[in-house]
């Protein structure tokens, strides 16, 4: 396999690209804050990501804090994804990348049973993990080497609460805090001894507030349950600060002061609808927007420029069928959940000016149910491309695996003595 040629276009440079670490995630999350992410649900995960609608007796959702509402168990929730990636580019020159991803851990307490509820959660809100190394030739056929690379992301902590209304209306609110480190260095060596090595590296440290909220309507028939769901977050303005340091390998001394600044996030909102036929059959799909080409920093980040942002849209749909949902007396595999999804977004960031990025996936998995009632293992997959070779970009194609255990016990239930 050729680890030759990769990704010229996107380093910015003309030089040749060799290779990136097997451990490092797509090229494109070297652009703006990162790749962007995301985790509602194990359960939302495999239905291609559709949330906002998603009301669960065996899920915590974090797409839609009205859904908090219905709770009567309490609930954990932590799982991990592996992913492995394929980049290829316009010449067919490809390499194999892979990595692991913490997903969340999300905690929903039932204030009131089905009444009122209180969500908590850890988890990634973006993602820059890359490593890029080009070569090339000075004067008297002195060769050297620069590796770019790239880590960190920002997280998002959330603690809010859903209420229902009444029999057919939930609201809810929450307050996240988004807060996270991301670096970038450029590391060059030399082919002769008489000249050192440099490791010039960025970090930018960045911390906001960004309340949610959203809206959930229920309205039930004989069989059927149909929700319509609809949410949004406030755009948030990320407050940070950059430092750039110089030195031989991991001797690094810091370069002139420290920047302060701001980056402006566009807000968010998306809306969705579900329909549950007899307990067993679950359709979803959902929309989400945010309008990128609002955002504004003052500190330089990647192709973080007007031509370069996009405004982004992202659809998702899916379908789970759950045989005998209602019996516990059932076999094993009729009270499995089968799951099956899609998506299609575009990026928020682009390294060449006004060309849209597509992310389109296939999602599916299994929700197994365990020996402890209101307790589920998830197994989840996705399989999807990013990008495309034409206009010398990069095509990614990705197959990612996920386990999530969603742990729901009765808690705070007052003793009655007989």
């Amino acid at each position: 396999m050729s680890r030759y040629g990769l990704l010229i276009v996107l380093v910015g440079m003309t030089h040749t690209v060799h290779s990136q670490g097997r451990d490092d995630g797509s090229l494109y999350s070297r652009y703006g804050i990162g790749e962007l992410t995301s985790f509602a649900s194990s359960q939302a995960q495999a239905l291609g990501g559709a949330s906002t609608s998603l009301f669960s007796d065996d899920y915590m959702n974090f797409g839609n804090p009205a859904t908090w509402s219905r709770q009567t168990l309490v609930r954990l929730a932590v799982g991990a994804q592996f992913d492995r990636l394929q980049a290829r580019d316009a010449f067919g020159r490809s390499e194999q990348l892979l990595r692991g991803n913490f997903n969340a851990l999300q905690v929903g307490i039932p204030l009131l049973a089905g009444k009122l509820g209180l969500g908590l959660s850890y988890e990634p809100y973006s993602r820059s993990h890359f490593r890029v190394t080009t070569t090339g030739t000075l004067e008297q056929d002195l060769l050297y080497e620069i590796n770019y690379e790239g880590s960190g992301g920002i997280h998002r902590t959330r603690i809010g609460f859903g209420l229902q209304l009444n029999s057919w209306a939930s609201v809810g609110a929450s307050a996240d805090i988004l807060f996270g480190i991301l670096e970038e260095g450029r590391r060059t060596t030399f082919s002769h001894a008489d000249f050192l090595e440099t490791n010039l590296v960025k970090t930018t440290r960045l911390a906001g507030f960004s309340p949610s909220v959203g809206v959930a309507l229920s309205f039930d028939g004989e069989n059927y349950t149909i929700v319509v769901g609809a949410g949004g977050a406030i755009p948030p303005t990320l407050h940070g600060t950059q430092t750039y340091t110089l030195g031989q390998n991991l001797d690094l001394d810091t370069l002139g002061t420290v920047q302060n600044g701001n980056i402006k996030l566009p807000y968010r909102i998306s809306g969705g609808v579900s329909f549950r036929y007899q307990d067993r059959w679950l359709f979803i799909a959902d929309v989400e927007h945010a309008p990128w080409s609002t955002a504004s920093t003052t500190l330089p980040f990647p192709a973080f420029e007007p031509d370069k942002l996009r405004d982004r849209f992202r659809y998702s749909a899916g379908i789970e069928l759950i045989p005998e949902a209602n019996s516990i007396q059932a076999r094993y595999l009729s009270r499995t959940a089968y799951r099956l999804g899609f998506y299609k977004d575009n990026l928020y960031i682009s390294p060449v000016a006004n060309r849209e990025i597509f992310v389109t996936a296939i999602t599916g998995g299994l929700g197994l149910p365990t020996l402890f009632p209101g307790t589920r293992l998830d197994l989840s997959f996705e399989f999807g491309t990013r990008g495309t070779t034409s206009a010398n970009l990069i095509r990614d194609r990705f197959i990612g695996v996920s386990a999530t255990l969603n742990v729901g016990e009765r808690w705070f239930v007052k003793r009655k003595l007989g």
